[in-house]
């Protein structure tokens, strides 16, 4: 593989950083060049590290174009990898003439890159934002910059992420030694920050934070590393506050790693990041962090447990970070430590050099893959209503798929496409735009509508015409139609059940159910499909998170990660008002006669949170109230942890089934008694009969039965070898 990447050559701080270490690592294992736009300490440092480097300049612009595209012609280089406004243009200009795959790296937020230098950002700025709609391939240094490109209008299917690494394995600088060259006494504690000096690092706030605390810890001090134009006004600030003895001003530091290992407290307070290196390095020598909260940097920082996050803007939440750390020393050292050995596992320069070769590896084979005049899949279902159990449907659907082919093309209907792009990856169209899905379907050879219970019409008749509409378009429109892994029902209107029935036996090429009881209604109906099979929900394929990221959550939520837990997802439906007062008794019960905390779990924030809060407001024991939404694999993590579930979301059943908890099923539309039925459980009532006394004798029995997951799991085993059937079918249709 030959991998050219063209960069200005006047770079600084984690773009610097980060462009050399990694074409430091990928030159041992590929043919890499680097091309810099200027000579100077950029290109000097890279040719002192081995990197293969060309200066191009002094022929003015059109003079270093045709330089380029004769280096890289000659060198039969496979990709353009550039960085920068000026390495951007370049090989966006070039583009149409090397029908080479363009590639560019997001080191920063390209709307804030010239902050305060309007000039500046009306040139430079404004020939990025042109060059970056140029090219084919986006790599953002993390995911929250991923995001905004993708919610920016960047086509999320072609966008990677990679995290900046560092070498742990070196030795770090001994302490002591490092303190007494920065003139520290060891009484003090130091907090320090290693920033430039200009708006968006937001220095300021950090002395803002450190005066309000300065009485109550004197022997805290603040180390700045770093320089620029607002370097005269944070030493007025530091004055003005009277703090000028206590606010050392170090400038640029050549021996960060001796930075590191002399302070007490790393802080980073930007109002916008990418993934700093600032975080790392001082992860690298275990210090306790304290940083704003954007970015990619809780990607790291999960607060409370190996670190402090605050708003940006917050000063006053800073300072109580900033007074916690000073007033605790076993505090500093157990986060440090555990921040370290995070940042050592996982942001390690070799996993940055590795993601960064898979990346180019699949970037050649998507270049690679064959044209053709209709290609992949448009996915229909109840996406993008922030629902986590469609959201757990959607990730095992397209596990799925890209087994088969990871670059086969997928557009997926949603109702906020934006967000389904970003957490997906996918391209996506407003499910309620037929101009967009009518050109989807044109392209596509595959039509999918499911998973999750979209024939039905106890929601409204409307949405069940709509998903009959799609089936008779998507044939209209030449594509395969497949009903994948689907409920089916209720569906109670006469006219509804002639028109579905008369939609699917004419309109759908095959069809997976997920229950029995959906294959009888099929029956009931009167549709007739050829190809018709059994199988079982998607979403029982996933897999939990790491038990490092269930103990982070749950440290975030308050919780020992190992306690005594009953796990409760509720939503609101017609008569759940008059079995609110049931659910908190049987919730008491499992407190105080059991010893299970109930954690309230919402599974879709618009429709649960009322309900949770409801039964929270009677409850007499303690409880833990989960707000906010967490992605499938977080939440079965979670789920695990649980002594019992008691589930009005089919998907809070299903998750928890598929780690082996015992389940409580409360059905308000017969899908989680159906589920429970096909996994052969009987602790089930419809909403209309939990009374407190059903719900305490179901929660009784629950409890009383012996603990074994492994006959639990069995069940949930035949399940999972039924839902193979699911890709099986799903194969057959795309040949």
């Amino acid at each position: 593989m030959r991998v050219i990447h063209l960069i200005s050559g006047g770079d600084v701080g984690g773009a610097k950083t980060h462009v050399l270490t990694l074409l430091k690592g990928l030159s041992a294992r590929m043919n890499i060049t680097l091309v810099c736009f200027l000579d100077g300490p950029f290109a000097s440092e890279a040719r002192a590290m081995g990197i293969d480097t060309r200066i191009i300049s002094g022929n003015g612009v059109f003079g270093d174009l045709r330089a380029l595209e004769v280096l890289i012609k000659n060198g039969k280089y496979n990709i353009v990898h550039s960085h920068g406004s000026r390495g951007n243009a370049f090989s966006a200009l070039l583009k149409p003439r090397l029908g080479l795959p363009a590639v560019t790296t997001i080191h920063s937020d390209y709307r804030l890159d010239y902050l305060g230098s309007p000039v500046r950002a009306a040139t430079y700025g404004t020939l990025n934002r042109w060059a970056l709609t140029k090219m084919d391939y986006y790599t953002g240094v993390s995911d929250p910059i991923s995001e905004t490109l993708i919610k920016r209008g960047f086509p999320a299917e072609r966008m990677f992420t990679i995290y900046n690494g560092i070498d742990f394995e070196s030795v770090s600088p001994d302490r002591n030694v490092s303190r007494e060259k920065l003139g520290f006494s060891p009484s003090d504690v130091i907090v320090g920050i290693a920033a430039r000096f200009d708006p968006v690092k937001n220095v300021g706030e950090l002395i803002a934070a450190f005066a309000k605390v300065a009485d109550d810890c004197p022997n805290m001090k603040l180390a700045l590393a770093g320089d620029g134009r607002l370097c005269d006004t944070l030493k007025k600030q530091a004055a003005n506050h009277g703090l000028s003895e206590r606010v050392i001003f170090l400038g640029w530091q050549e021996d960060m790693r001796a930075f590191y290992s002399a302070i007490d407290i790393n802080a980073l307070t930007s109002r916008s990041e990418t993934f700093p290196y600032a975080l790392t390095e001082g992860a690298r020598s275990g210090i306790a962090t304290v940083a704003s909260n954007v970015g990619g940097i809780p990607k790291l920082i999960d607060h409370g447990v190996n670190g402090f996050l605050y708003k940006s803007g917050k000063a006053d939440a800073l300072a109580v970070c900033l007074k916690n750390f000073y007033d605790s020393t076993e505090l500093r050292t157990s986060l440090g430590a555990r921040l370290n050995a995070k940042a050592r596992k996982n942001f390690s320069i070799k996993n940055t050099v590795d993601t960064q070769e898979k990346i180019y590896e699949d970037i050649l084979a998507r270049s690679a893959r064959a044209k053709k005049k209709r290609d992949g899949i448009t996915l229909c279902g109840a996406y993008g209503y922030g629902n986590a159990g469609d959201d757990g449907i959607l990730t095992a659907i397209l596990d799925h798929m890209r087994e088969m082919d990871p670059f086969m093309p997928v557009r997926v209907m949603s109702r906020n496409p934006r967000q389904t792009a970003c957490q997906f990856r996918v391209e996506t169209l407003h499910t309620l735009n037929p101009f967009a899905l009518t050109r989807s379907l044109k392209r596509s050879e595959l039509y999918v509508n499911g998973g999750g219970n979209l024939m039905q019409d106890a929601t409204s008749s409307r949405s069940l015409w709509f998903y009959l509409f799609t089936l008779w378009l998507a044939k209209k429109r030449g594509a395969k139609v497949l009903m994948y892994a689907c409920g089916i029902g209720p569906i109670d209107r006469k006219r509804n059940r002639r028109l579905t029935a008369k939609i699917m036996s004419r309109y759908v090429d095959a069809i997976t159910v997920r229950e029995p009881d959906a294959l009888r209604e099929l029956e009931n109906l009167g549709v007739r499909i050829e190809k018709t099979l059994l199988t079982a929900d998607p979403a029982l394929r996933l897999a939990p998170a790491s038990d490092e990221a269930v103990d982070a959550a749950m440290l975030s939520m308050g919780l020992e990660p190992r306690g005594m837990y009953i796990g409760v997802a509720l939503r609101e439906w017609s008569g759940f008002t008059e079995s609110i007062a049931a659910f908190a008794s049987m919730l008491d019960t499992a407190y105080t006669k059991y010893g299970l905390t109930p954690i309230l779990l919402p599974f879709e924030a618009k429709r649960d949170d009322a309900a949770a809060k409801s039964v929270a407001g009677l409850l007499k024991s303690p409880f833990v109230f989960a707000d906010g939404l967490r992605r499938p694999e977080e939440l079965i993590g979670i789920l695990s942890r649980m002594r019992a579930v008691v589930g009005m979301r089919l998907h809070a059943l299903i998750f928890a089934a598929g780690q082996g908890v015992p389940l409580i099923g409360v059905s308000y539309d017969n899908k989680a008694r159906a589920f429970l039925d096909y996994l052969g459980q009987d602790l089930c009532c419809m909403l209309s009969e939990a009374s407190p006394e059903r719900l305490t004798a179901l929660l009784d029995e629950c409890m009383s039965r012996p603990d074994d997951p492994a006959e639990r799991l069995a069940a949930v085993t035949r399940l999972r070898n039924m839902e193979k059937g699911n890709v099986q079918m799903l194969r057959e249709m795309l040949g």
